[in-house]
């Protein structure tokens, strides 16, 4: 329990260091106005046209009676328009990240400086495009693995009770752990930490990742919410990473010698 705590004050500390550094925030949230943009252009398109792609994909139905005509692909249009809206909030942090990749790596690495007994902060010392190589095929693969349990948690959901109760549940603490670590990969990347050595670090941590994750995915799910909250949670995320990591803080140092510690 205490660990769930702990991942929920990084993410409130996230959001109080981008609201006491406006400019990192302003540039910030550049990148996830673009992004929505894009994904609400995708979404509305789905809306507008995803029955006649149900339509178009389904001809052996064309002669069925009604109502069962409507309704079997009323339910496949509601189903397709749901996969896309959880394609969307699984997929919204990894192209936003992606799309902003510039911004945040120097926002994480001014909170690394921030927090650091020493002042500096670590660097990859890769070009950019390398960078982005690099995150691009990671996000890929953890994807394809968030892609993997939305399928099962979607199947579970058919099951009588369990899947209107302890599904869901199960769905947002699995939304917690990927956003996470997509979110950690910014600070993580440029340590050198390699996909695999993240995912077992998460993992040996997961109710400090759940603590910090969960929580940020429900606010997600509320439109316009993760453009605001993106900028704090890659710093929060910073500060998460240096804990899974065992990296001292300048205000821990402060703290254990009894000195004054700023806000």
């Amino acid at each position: 329990m205490r660990d769930l705590g702990a991942g929920f004050g990084h993410l409130l500390a996230g959001q109080r260091w981008v609201g006491r550094h406006g400019r990192q925030y302003g540039f910030g949230l550049l990148p996830g106005l673009i992004t929505l943009v894009l994904y609400a252009a995708a979404l509305v398109a789905l809306g507008v046209w995803g029955e006649d792609g149900v339509a178009w994909a389904t001809p052996f139905a064309d002669h069925w009676s009604s109502p069962w005509q409507g309704l079997f692909r009323g339910f496949l249009t509601a189903v397709l328009f749901a996969l896309g809206l959880l394609l969307a909030v699984l997929t919204f942090t990894a192209v936003t990240l992606l799309v902003g990749q510039p911004f945040y790596e120097n926002l994480s690495e001014k909170v690394d400086e921030d927090v650091s007994p020493d002042g500096t902060a670590p660097r990859s010392g890769l070009p950019l495009w390398r960078e982005l190589w690099i995150s691009a095929r990671d996000s890929l693969r953890i994807l394809v693995r968030a892609l993997l349990w939305g399928v099962l948690l979607f199947v579970l959901g058919f099951l009588p009770v369990v899947g209107q109760t302890v599904v869901p549940v199960l769905g947002f603490f699995v939304t917690g752990f990927f956003l996470t670590e997509e979110l950690t990969s910014v600070a993580l990347q440029r340590r050198g930490v390699e996909l695999r050595e993240r995912l077992a670090l998460l993992r040996s941590r997961r109710t400090l990742v759940w603590g910090f994750g969960t929580p940020l995915g429900l606010a997600f799910l509320v439109p316009f919410v993760a453009v605001f909250l993106m900028p704090g949670a890659v710093a929060g995320a910073t500060l998460l990473a240096r804990e899974l990591l065992g990296e001292e803080n300048a205000r821990d140092e402060a703290a254990e010698d009894g000195e004054p510690v700023s806000s």
